[in-house]
């Protein structure tokens, strides 16, 4: 069933005549570094990475927390409020919309990470997914809805991260060279990630992995692999009966011995197929957040996506 956000725009507005009056634009902390807040962590870290020392960069969406039906509170949306930069992926923040215009600052530089990437489509709109979003990404042409998870692919990645630091840049003219340069460091890095991606993905036994939600389809497409997913979109949807049938039939016939569920989401659906065919469950991390656990381990984007490429050629190679 789709959701609606008006309920939300109510709440926004509810929020910010009762709290956020009153609250005037902070175009830099108290310590003279510009004020930024991101959504999830994927948009944290990029943009913590392109900051550098200049920012203070914090995530609304707190660790261990599923960002695709999170709602801000009130404490959250004075930080909206008061920032001077506010980044954001597309899509998968159904609520930001609303928030930015219930929590005005004309002064507030926006980034859309995602902005001038072509968006793959996701499942059909009867198949359930999840989310909703405004204008044009709402939904494509012939009503399928289109996919959010850019920053699982490396090289999208860094198209996320020079937007950023763009981004960054306008707000904060004095240190563009600095974020110029942090970025180009950062993404050194993401080319190198891409560089082993593309080496040990080239010749893997088989090119069909099964996941519980459909997260991966731009990493899929980049590096000439078959995503199967058990749910579309949300990683909350359960499938249908059919559906099921469907992968379990998939995964018999191809003989895939690993079904990878993710770290946020309950993973039974993953386990019952697994258990039906006899196959074993793995990790394959969205990254839409970090769990207390990871982030105490000091895991970060670099770490989790090798973690993911050997999860991968580990079953691939099976």
């Amino acid at each position: 069933m789709r959701k609606t956000w008006i309920p939300k725009a109510l709440a926004f507005a509810a929020i910010t005549t009762g709290i956020l009056t009153g609250c005037s634009a902070s175009p830099a902390s108290s310590d003279g570094k510009l004020n930024v807040v991101t959504t999830f962590y994927p948009m944290y870290e990029f943009t913590k990475q392109v900051a550098g020392e200049h920012a203070n960069v914090v995530a609304l969406i707190p660790a261990g927390a599923e960002p695709h039906d999170w709602e801000p509170s009130a404490k959250d949306m004075k930080k909206v409020k008061e920032a001077s930069v506010f980044v954001y992926n597309g899509i998968v923040e159904g609520w930001v919309d609303d928030a930015l215009e219930s929590a005005g600052n004309e002064k507030r530089i926006v980034i859309e990470a995602s902005k001038g990437i072509t968006l793959m489509e996701g499942l059909p709109e009867e198949e359930g997914h999840g989310h909703e979003h405004k204008d044009d990404h709402k939904e494509a042409q012939d009503g399928k809805v289109l996919d959010p998870h850019v920053w699982l692919d490396p090289v999208l990645a860094q198209k996320e991260v020079n937007t950023i630091a763009e981004g960054l840049a306008q707000a904060d003219p004095a240190h563009k060279d600095d974020y110029r340069k942090n970025a180009d460091a950062y993404i050194a890095k993401l080319q190198a990630l891409d560089t082993s991606f593309r080496t040990s993905l080239t010749s893997v036994k088989r090119k069909e992995f099964v996941t519980q939600h459909t997260a991966f389809g731009y990493l899929a497409k980049e590096y000439g692999l078959t995503q199967v997913p058990i749910a579309g979109l949300s990683p909350e949807e359960e499938p249908a009966p059919d559906k099921m049938a469907d992968i379990i039939k998939f995964a018999k016939y191809n003989q895939v011995k690993t079904i990878f569920f993710e770290t946020l989401v309950d993973p039974k659906v993953a386990k019952t197929i697994a258990k039906e065919i006899n196959a074993k469950t793995d990790v394959l991390n969205p990254l839409e957040g970090l769990t207390s656990k990871e982030m105490k381990d000091n895991h970060d984007y670099l770490s989790v996506m090798n973690s993911n490429l050997e999860a991968l050629m580990k079953a691939l190679n099976e």
